[in-house]
């Protein structure tokens, strides 16, 4: 049985995957793949910007969206009361 608390934990759980996963796309495939020749234009201590996103910019990026996602859901925890 779902009670309004469970629909809004839900909702806002799914809010934050959707936006996470937006970044990581944006990142991965539009940064690494599709402008690639744009930021290879760019470059960050010798190395070309796009080569560098395909490379290890998509990874950094997904392990730091892994650390945001757990300090949201802690906070959503907490505000939901299931922190225990």
């Amino acid at each position: 049985m779902s009670t309004p608390n469970h629909k809004a934990y839900w909702k806002t759980n799914l809010r934050y995957l959707a936006i996470l996963l937006s970044i990581w796309f944006i990142v991965s495939y539009l940064f690494g793949i599709v402008f690639v020749e744009e930021l290879n234009t760019i470059r960050v201590g010798g190395f070309k910007l796009g080569f560098w996103f395909a490379q290890q910019g998509s990874i950094y990026v997904f392990v730091i969206l892994i650390f945001v996602y757990i300090r949201l859901m802690n906070k959503l925890d907490k505000k939901h009361n299931l922190d225990k």
